[in-house]
């Protein structure tokens, strides 16, 4: 594909060649990001989520305009819920950030979740990279919240940020396991509405409630009317608070090693798959059949399979 030259100079009809590279599983595109890479680790990730209706498009696009005012360049990877139906992004247009299809300084793209767990697409962190390879200063990763959603969104963004409005049930919301955790940031949404301060309030106390050691960072909260532009300066000054803290507490090396870790992982998992699809179907079909009928169990089954891939194939299991 020969897109990588391109994509440092900041090409975006050759980043987005390469994104649906990745979405598509190209080999080729596969190739060409393991040079992208290499010129990655400079944007700053920030993770927005929330569940549908919050108004998360709106306030990324009022949060665009105010990173663009401040000379900053700007990402999106927004993951989409996948319709049933096609395999396709259900809300793919992004009808309120289109205004920001003109500025060559800010690049937008959709995803399909694509039926992954929380809401994350497999493309997701490929994504990133081509966009940070881009020069793009601030990347945002926006995804439709379901429980496991906001954690998966923190495992790749610098920053998390959870968007909750008034009278959606989102005290309920709140109170799910591991939310409080991941959350560096709250924001209530339409904070024009009856019961605003009520769950400001009760936000307020379940987080005195969580116990912070020395030095930790406590999650702000901030109030937004993003329909009126009202609250998102004092989110985007949030978000570059929390990343000098980040920066200057040695944490943003941390999380940003957790990533690398992740990554890591994934690539094992999809090589490992590659080398499943690759295998002889006889040899495929015995393992699944000794499990079946309780000849063996799975940890043994996958180490057979482990080293068969250890000795590269040589036993002739694999097909070319």
């Amino acid at each position: 594909m020969n897109l990588v030259n391109k994509i440092l100079e900041g090409d975006v009809l050759a980043a987005a060649r390469l994104m649906r590279g990745i979405e598509d599983e190209v080999s080729d595109a596969v190739e060409e990001l393991e040079s992208v890479y290499l010129h990655t680790g400079r944007a700053y990730i920030v993770g927005m989520t929330g569940a549908p209706g919050v108004g998360k498009s709106t306030l990324l696009g009022s949060l665009i305009n105010v990173f663009r005012k401040k000379n900053m360049t700007v990402g999106v990877v927004a993951l989409d819920p996948t319709s049933p139906f096609t395999g396709g992004a259900i809300l793919g247009d992004r009808v309120r950030m289109q205004s920001y299809g003109v500025d060559k300084d800010v690049f937008i793209r959709s995803l399909a979740a694509r039926g992954w767990k929380g809401g994350l697409s497999k493309a997701t962190v490929n994504t990133i990279h081509v966009m940070d390879a881009m020069g793009k200063n601030i990347i945002f990763v926006e995804a439709v919240g379901s429980g496991q959603g906001e954690v998966d969104i923190a495992r790749v963004a610098d920053t998390s940020i959870i968007v909750l409005t008034p009278g959606m049930g989102d005290e309920i919301q709140m109170m799910k396991a591991g939310i409080l955790e991941v959350a560096d940031i709250f924001v209530i949404n339409k904070a024009d509405r009856e019961g605003a301060d009520n769950l400001r309030t009760g936000l307020e106390v379940m987080l005195e409630m969580k116990t912070h050691l020395p030095g930790e960072w406590k999650p702000g909260i901030i109030l937004t009317e993003a329909v009126s532009d009202i609250g998102t300066e004092q989110l985007a000054e949030e978000i570059l608070r929390h990343r000098e803290f980040l920066t200057s507490s040695g944490e943003l090396e941390k999380r940003r090693r957790e990533r690398a870790k992740l990554e890591l992982t994934m690539a094992v998992e999809s090589s490992l798959k590659n080398y499943i699809e690759r295998m002889d179907k006889d040899y495929l079909a015995k393992l699944v059949d000794d499990l079946v009928y309780r000849k063996t169990n799975p940890r043994s089954a996958a180490s057979k399979i482990i080293a068969q891939v250890s000795l590269g194939g040589k036993d002739g299991l694999f097909t070319d």
